[in-house]
C-alpha cells in the first residue's frame, strides 16, 4: 500500500488504536500516538494529532483528556463496558449449544470489544474446555438459515436426528426430510428450539436447533400464521418442561410453603398461590404433562404433591413406582 493512501487512513489508525490501547487507567499521550501511527508510514505532528482528536469527539467518541506533567488522553464510555463484556463471555461459556470450537471464536471477538488492557481481564474468564457443548458445529448457521426463512416468510427442510450409545447419529423417519413453517426460535434449558408449525399433524412442534441437519429454505409460504399469533411464548415456555411434548392439562398441585420462590421461578410472578393451611399452599397450573414434568415434582420429595386431575394423579403413582422399581424392595 503507498504512502499517500496510508495517509488516507490516518484518523482509523487512530481511533483503533484508543479503542485498543488506552483505557482509564492506561491513558496515551500525543507522542504515544504519532509513534503509533508512524508504524503505519502515517506522518503526523502534534497540532494535526489535536485536530483529530477534536474530529473523532465530533463524531462521537468519548476521548477523556487527562492532565498532568504530561497531558494524555483515553476512551471513556464504550459501546460495550467491562461488566457487560463478562457477562457476554459467562453467556456464551455456559450455552450448551454453542460448540467448543464455536465458543472460543465467539469470545476472541468479544475480548476484541475492549482495551487490550481489559481484554486480559476477560481472558482469566475464560473455562471452556470439558464443559458440556454441543456435538453439531453448524448449529450457529442453523439459527441463521432458520431466521432468514422465518423473516422472508417461507419454509425450511431439514433432517432431525438424536445420538445412540455409539454416539452416532441416528435420524428419525429413517432420514426423511420435514417440511415445516418456522415461526420462533426459543432458548430454554441452555438449549435453542425452533417452533414450527408442522402442517400434516396440525400443530406447532418444537425442535433442539443443533439436531437440525441440512437445513435449506423452500421457496413456498409459510402456513400456521394463525396459530402461532394463538400462541403466548412466555406460557407456551412455562408449560413445556425440558421441551418435553406431551398432553397439556390444567394441574392442581400442593406444596411446603418454603417453596414458593422456587414455583414462581418456574411458573411467573403472575402464578396464584392459595394457603393451604399454615405450612402449604395450592397452585393450578397448565402443563404439558412428561416424564420432565413429574421429575420436576419428585425432585421436591414429600413436600410437592400432585392433587388433580386423578389421571395425572395416576400417571404420578406408576413413573414413581416404575422408579421405585429400578432400586428393588426394602
Amino acid at each position: 500500500m503507498s504512502r499517500s493512501t496510508n495517509q488516507k487512513l490516518k484518523l482509523l489508525y487512530l481511533q483503533r488504536y484508543l479503542l485498543r490501547q488506552s483505557d482509564e487507567r492506561h491513558p496515551v499521550s500525543v507522542a504515544d500516538m504519532i509513534e503509533e501511527l508512524a508504524r503505519h508510514d502515517i506522518q503526523a505532528e502534534r497540532k494535526s494529532i489535536y485536530d483529530d482528536l477534536e474530529a473523532l469527539r465530533s463524531f462521537g467518541m468519548d476521548i477523556v483528556q487527562q492532565r498532568g506533567k504530561q497531558t494524555r488522553y483515553y476512551v471513556g464510555a464504550r459501546d460495550f463496558e467491562l461488566p457487560e463484556l463478562k457477562l457476554l463471555v459467562d453467556s456464551i461459556q455456559s450455552s450448551k449449544f454453542i460448540t467448543e470450537k464455536k465458543t472460543l471464536s465467539l469470545i476472541r471477538k468479544v475480548e476484541s470489544l475492549a482495551s487490550v488492557h481489559d481484554e486480559r481481564m476477560l481472558e482469566r474468564q475464560v473455562f471452556v474446555r470439558n464443559r458440556v457443548k454441543s456435538m453439531n458445529e453448524s448449529v450457529y448457521y442453523n439459527v441463521d438459515e432458520i431466521a432468514g426463512a422465518i423473516n422472508a416468510d417461507r419454509r425450511i427442510r431439514f433432517r432431525y436426528f438424536e445420538f445412540t450409545v455409539e454416539k452416532e447419529r441416528h435420524f428419525r423417519r429413517d432420514g426423511a426430510f420435514y417440511e415445516l413453517s418456522p415461526f420462533a426460535l426459543m432458548w430454554d434449558d441452555e438449549n435453542y428450539y425452533m417452533l414450527a408449525w408442522d402442517e400434516p399433524d396440525g400443530r406447532m412442534k418444537h425442535f433442539r436447533v443443533d439436531k437440525m441437519n441440512r437445513i435449506t429454505t423452500v421457496d413456498r409460504e409459510r402456513q400456521g400464521k394463525e396459530a402461532f399469533r394463538d400462541t403466548d411464548m412466555s406460557a407456551y415456555a412455562k408449560k413445556v418442561f425440558g421441551m418435553f411434548t406431551g398432553r397439556e392439562n390444567s394441574v392442581k398441585l400442593r406444596f411446603a410453603r418454603h417453596l414458593a420462590g422456587a414455583v414462581i421461578d418456574r411458573f411467573g410472578k403472575d402464578v396464584m398461590l392459595i394457603r393451604d393451611g399454615e405450612e402449604h399452599f395450592t397452585v393450578t397450573v397448565d402443563v404439558v404433562v412428561s416424564p420432565l414434568f413429574f421429575a420436576w415434582v419428585f425432585g421436591f420429595g414429600a413436600e410437592a404433591e400432585i392433587l388433580a386431575p386423578e389421571d395425572v394423579r395416576r400417571q404420578a403413582r406408576k413413573a414413581a413406582a416404575e422408579i421405585a422399581g429400578l432400586y428393588g424392595e426394602e
